[in-house]
């Protein structure tokens, strides 16, 4: 028997996918800056920088979505920069959908480039309970949903 589909669970909350979703594809964003700027010359140190501002700027976006739910508002912003822009296009899902592919690809790089080695052993533990809580709440949104639909 399906749930109610007019009942969104906290599962679906912006808080949650802000909290799950969005701010450990930040992490994976600022720690992968920082490799960029250990990788050792100028023209890669500024590409780092750039990465850790985006990172930093797309933390504040996931913690204002988070934030306004819980004060009764609808939220003003989107969970990314690239979604922020998509709103200029009334598509902000379509370019939130990008900037996942970006994130995902960015864990991609990392892991095959071989860069992820040369992250410090609290870097390490930040990317893996970056990983852990990204693709727990994955497979629970996942079986929510089918949960909903009667699967």
């Amino acid at each position: 028997m399906p749930l109610p589909e007019s009942e969104p669970g906290f599962l679906e909350t912006p808080v949650f996918q802000a909290l799950t979703i969005g701010v450990p594809f930040c992490i994976f964003k600022l720690l992968f800056g920082l490799l960029i700027m250990r990788a050792g010359n100028d023209p890669l140190s500024i590409l780092g920088w750039l990465v850790v501002t985006w990172a930093s700027a797309v933390l504040l976006l996931n913690l204002a979505r988070a934030f306004f739910p819980l004060t009764g508002r609808s939220s003003p912003v989107e969970y990314c920069t690239i979604a922020q822009l998509g709103r200029r296009f009334n598509r902000p899902r379509l370019f939130l959908a990008l900037d996942t592919f970006l994130a995902f690809s960015i864990i991609c790089l990392a892991l095959w480039s071989g860069w992820i080695r040369y992250l410090t052993s609290f870097e390490s533990y930040l990317w893996y309970a970056a990983t852990t809580l990204n693709l727990l709440s994955l497979s629970l949104v996942n079986i929510w949903l089918e949960l909903r639909r009667g699967g």
